[in-house]
């Protein structure tokens, strides 16, 4: 019998979370079930530089407000490569969410790719709830910026936080 301690599980949920969506948060809220530590990581989209409605600073406090319930989600932020995070905090696993078909096709050429990069880790895809379908921090940014009700789309907790950003009345 070994003496050592068994090693934690951690995952990774990397995003851009510009803004966290209802969706984002089931993801993550099962991924804890799962893993023994989640590290919901914030990462910097080059293709998206420019069109965010949010510093990282504020999608990181963003999600700690709707992650607080969870004693074993992290909140973290990287500006490299994926793969790079994930060796350098031993993560077994990426845990990434799919609405659709047309999801499936680019995650998993980056679960190749992150594979090949560090073999240390699997993707781990998780379908979405039938209600986050169409779901989309996308979505919910067009919805906001046309004046529109998005109380169902993001945790009550940063309603407030998010409309006062986003939300234009026409």
């Amino acid at each position: 019998m070994s003496s050592e301690a068994p090693r934690k599980r951690i995952a990774v949920c990397p995003g851009s979370f510009d803004p966290i969506t209802k969706g984002h948060i089931d993801i993550i809220e099962r991924a804890a079930k799962i893993f023994d530590k989640v590290i919901v990581l914030v990462s910097f989209n080059p293709n998206k530089s420019g069109s965010e409605s949010f510093t990282i600073e504020e999608r990181m406090m963003l999600i700690l407000k709707v992650t607080k319930h969870l004693e074993n989600v992290l909140v973290d932020c990287h500006h490299g490569l994926l793969a790079e995070y994930l060796e350098r905090t031993h993560a077994c696993a990426i845990v990434k969410g799919l609405r659709a078909v047309s999801d499936f096709e680019y995650e998993f050429q980056m679960a190749l790719a992150n594979k090949q990069l560090y073999p240390g880790a699997e993707t781990v895809f998780l379908t979405t709830s039938t209600e986050n379908m169409y779901l989309s921090s996308s979505v919910v940014k067009q919805i906001a910026g046309l004046g529109g009700d998005i109380s169902s789309f993001v945790p009550q907790e940063i309603l407030s936080d998010i409309n006062s950003r986003l939300f234009r009345k026409i």
